[in-house]
């Protein structure tokens, strides 16, 4: 037998928990007991030595990847994965998206992805990072190719209000046997008669062993500009990191990123030994906007690096809106986001980064913010 299809979440077939099998390929399914992760639906798909750890109920976040006996991810102080009902992002400071926070792969969006804002009278408009992540899929299917060497996976993700939108997001993965490779793309559907308008960032999450002093991050950077001042003595040494620094702050940067010739631009995180590196490439025409977010800060409080490509930078929504940084759908329109995550070793690394540098040229770099980048 050459392919299983295997039904995970819906309607009527309810929820699938177990294990299937073909080949070097599986699928497994588990229900997580216990503090925040009470009740949460984790799915992981093992091809070859490779194995991706799923969330369809934070909107088909990745939480983990492991290649072999390196693990992709960061250790957030939130111990997650966290169940959304314990998520209150409607919660009065703007900031309640962070109590759920510690995927590898998480999105923000759809209305809204950046910064909190609040109305004239000082009520939450729009919370941190949207409510994509933190609302359920459906629809959830899985097929084991043992022929091609890959586990396909789709979902969907509806975020609507009654009156006001009506947005279905459907993702499609693949997971490959021969390399330690996920691709995705989502496609953001407007399903309402009325025109809408839709952000969306990826925020892609690092720690150690990725992360540490010496690391360093490849990318064929056309334009940076720190988002605030916190960021600007950091400009000199943006594509570097330091070791943990208990108590030190944030700092991040925007960036506009060359892409190569067949519109992906890309993003390596090297690890300071420089054996191995983590790969993030992009399809540019709808993601534009690169943030770089270096929290170097204790180990305990989150040692992590955010690479984020998006549709706008991470300001409150109005402010990106001022700028032209949103995407408009109209009725029955329709945005699709590509993207794809490779874990490198030994002589990869060093070609990868080559190819990389071949593209750039000597980035404009700004020694204070844009002021048409950063509301800050």
């Amino acid at each position: 037998m050459a392919t299983k299809r295997q039904r995970l979440v819906g309607d009527t077939a309810g929820r699938f928990e177990g294990e299937v099998r073909l080949g070097t390929l599986a699928v497994r399914v588990t229900r997580l007991y216990g503090g925040l992760r009470e009740g949460i639906l984790l799915v992981e798909l093992v091809a070859g030595e490779t194995r991706l750890f799923l969330l369809p109920d934070r909107g088909l976040g990745i939480w983990k990847m492991l290649s072999g006996s390196v693990e992709l991810g960061w250790q957030s102080p939130v111990k997650g994965p966290v169940h959304p009902a314990f998520v209150r992002v409607d919660e009065p400071s703007g900031l309640g998206w962070l109590a759920g926070f510690d995927e590898l792969v998480c999105r923000c969006g759809l209305i809204s992805n950046g910064a909190p804002e609040f109305d004239a009278s000082g009520r939450l408009a729009y919370g941190l990072h949207g409510r994509i992540a933190n609302l359920p899929a459906d629809d959830v299917e899985v097929v084991l190719d043992d022929v091609a060497g890959t586990i396909s996976l789709t979902g969907v993700v509806h975020e609507t209000r009654f009156l006001q939108h009506s947005l279905r997001m459907t993702t499609s993965l693949t997971l490959h046997a021969d390399r330690p490779q996920v691709s995705w793309t989502d496609l953001v559907e407007n399903l309402s008669d009325r025109p809408a308008e839709v952000q969306m960032l990826y925020h892609c999450n690092f720690g150690p062993p990725l992360l540490g002093e010496g690391a360093q991050l490849v990318a064929a950077v056309d334009e940076l500009a720190p988002r605030d001042p916190a960021a600007v003595g950091d400009v000199l040494s943006w594509d570097s990191y330091m070791a943990p620094q208990p108590g030190r702050g944030e700092q991040v940067h925007l960036c506009r990123v060359r892409p190569g010739e067949d519109g992906m631009a890309s993003a390596m995180l090297v690890a300071p030994e420089g054996d191995h590196a983590a790969r993030l490439s992009w399809e540019a025409s709808t993601l534009p906007c690169f943030t770089l977010w270096k929290n170097q800060g204790g180990l305990a409080d989150g040692y992590v690096t955010g690479l984020e490509p998006a549709t706008n930078y991470p300001n409150p929504r109005s402010f990106e809106a001022e700028q032209g940084r949103v995407v408009s759908l109209a009725a029955g329109g329709s945005v699709a986001f590509r993207l794809q995550l490779e874990h490198l070793r030994g002589p990869a690394v060093a070609a990868g980064a080559e190819a990389i540098r071949g593209l750039a040229i000597e980035p404009r770099v700004h020694p204070e913010p844009n002021p048409t980048w950063s509301a800050i």
